[in-house]
């Protein structure tokens, strides 16, 4: 769990120093040899965490101290001592679920959605760093030196 935790800290900070950098650098400046290979190797780092990293951890968490294993079904499972989600038993332990499921399905399925959701993240991390700086369009078309080319009313 430990480590875990560790791993989202420090994808959270990789987070914040990109956004950090991005408010501070002017847009358009340019780049130095060395400032593109500090970037390329910072943003190399950041996604080897969060899909490398991230999803691995969680997986062993998963399976050692949470004790996901694929012997283990959602419906024995104890969320705290005394309290299991019986209502989801399978209809061949005499439930009304039609399907068996195991707590590896249920740490597999998260495993997803931590890919999907870092994805999503990504896209949009991209998405702030390319329109940064960017004003929004006043829908009043410009001359070449920014002058509206019609009269306000």
């Amino acid at each position: 769990m430990v480590a875990f935790i560790c791993s989202i800290l420090i994808l959270i900070g990789v987070v914040a120093i990109t956004v950090r950098v991005g408010k501070k650098r002017p847009v358009g400046a340019p780049l130095t040899w060395g400032e593109a290979m500090a970037a390329g190797t910072f943003a190399f780092f950041g996604m080897f965490v969060a899909y490398g990293l991230v999803p691995h951890l969680w997986l062993t968490w998963a399976d050692s101290e949470l004790k996901w294993r694929p012997d283990v079904l959602l419906s024995e499972y104890e969320i705290r001592p005394g309290f299991s989600l019986t209502i989801l038993n399978p209809q061949e332990k005499g439930g009304a679920v039609p399907m068996t499921i195991t707590m590896q399905t249920i740490r597999d399925l998260l495993a997803v959605l931590i890919y999907v959701g870092l994805l999503v993240g990504q896209v949009a991390l991209w998405s702030w760093w390319q329109n940064r700086g960017k004003k929004p369009s006043t829908g009043l078309v410009t001359s070449d030196y920014g002058r509206p080319l019609v009269r306000k009313a």
